[in-house]
C-alpha cells in the first residue's frame, strides 16, 4: 500500500486534565493541525489504532502516570513516535539533552501559543525534514 502523505500533521494530545487539553486542542488545531485527544493511556492506544501520529504531545503527569512513562508505553505500539513533553519549570538540563537522544523533547512552562506552535513546527521539521507527515 502506498503511504498517505498528509497535507498537516497529525498530533496525538494525551492530558488527563480537560481545560489545558482543550486549549492546547485549540492552539494546535487552529495551526493547522490535525489533533487527536486523549484523555488517559486506554485512549491514546484506541487513537493509535486510527492513525499514526506524528508527535505525541503529553505533560509531566496523566493523572498518577509520569507523561514519560505513558510515552514509552506508546512508543511500544509506535515506535519511532517523537514526543513533546510540556513541562513545568526545568532546572537540569541534562534531562532535556537526555530525552533528545530517545526523541522526548521538554519544552519548559511558561510559554505563548506562538510558542507552541513554533516549537511543535521546529520538531516536526527536525524529525520529518522533507516537512510533510507520512502515514502507513
Amino acid at each position: 500500500m502506498k503511504p498517505f502523505v498528509a497535507p498537516h500533521a497529525t498530533i496525538l494530545l494525551l492530558d488527563s486534565d480537560p481545560i489545558p487539553r482543550n486549549a492546547f486542542h485549540d492552539v494546535l488545531h487552529g495551526g493547522g493541525y490535525l489533533v487527536m485527544n486523549a484523555a488517559d493511556l486506554g485512549a491514546a492506544v484506541d487513537r493509535l489504532a486510527e492513525a499514526r501520529p506524528d508527535l505525541l504531545i503529553t505533560r509531566p503527569y496523566i493523572n498518577s502516570m509520569p507523561g514519560r512513562v505513558a510515552a514509552d508505553y506508546l512508543r511500544t505500539k509506535c515506535p519511532g513516535l517523537p514526543v513533546l513533553i510540556l513541562a513545568g519549570m526545568m532546572d537540569d538540563d541534562r534531562v532535556n539533552v537526555r530525552n533528545q537522544v530517545d526523541s522526548i523533547y521538554t519544552f519548559p512552562a511558561p510559554f505563548n501559543r506562538q510558542d507552541l506552535l513554533n516549537k511543535v513546527r521546529d520538531l516536526l521539521a527536525h524529525t520529518h525534514p522533507k516537512g510533510h507527515a507520512v502515514h502507513q
